[in-house]
């Protein structure tokens, strides 16, 4: 399983992503206490859709804040389904770590693109019944 990382302002996330068939699990922590506050869906031709878990404190995580920057620089050459999960929490974030994790999760989307362009992703066609088939 590839893992991808940048670090900056004193933390790192990273990027672990595992593909399934056609499709790509990105999974992206970081900080000090890693988690899952957001899942992202998309495919290359339809819109990101996000769903945000509730933290400790009842507010909403904001992690899709870089989930959904991942998303967006992989979108165009996803072969199947995206599903990105994201939780980085770093304890008492500075204003400038927050502003470092917008382009920290584009550059793990470049990367992850970069490696999707030197081991493309190939699986067998699946096989459906017509419309006027049926199972034996």
């Amino acid at each position: 399983m590839p893992q991808f990382r940048v670090t900056q302002e004193n933390y790192t996330i990273t990027a672990d992503l595992t593909v399934i068939g056609r499709d790509l699990l990105i999974v992206v922590t970081g900080g000090s206490n890693p988690h899952i506050g957001d899942v992202t869906t998309l495919t290359k031709d339809t819109p990101l859709q996000t769903i945000k878990y509730p933290s400790h404190d009842g507010r909403f995580h904001k992690d899709n804040f870089v989930g959904e920057r991942v998303a967006r620089v992989v979108q165009p050459v996803l072969p199947g389904s995206c599903t990105v999960t994201a939780g980085i929490h770093v304890n008492q974030i500075t204003k400038a770590q927050i502003a470092a994790s917008a382009p920290m999760g584009e550059e793990l989307g470049r990367q992850i693109v970069a490696w999707l362009a030197q081991h493309p992703v190939e699986a067998p066609t699946p096989e459906y019944y017509s419309d006027t088939e049926q199972p034996r």
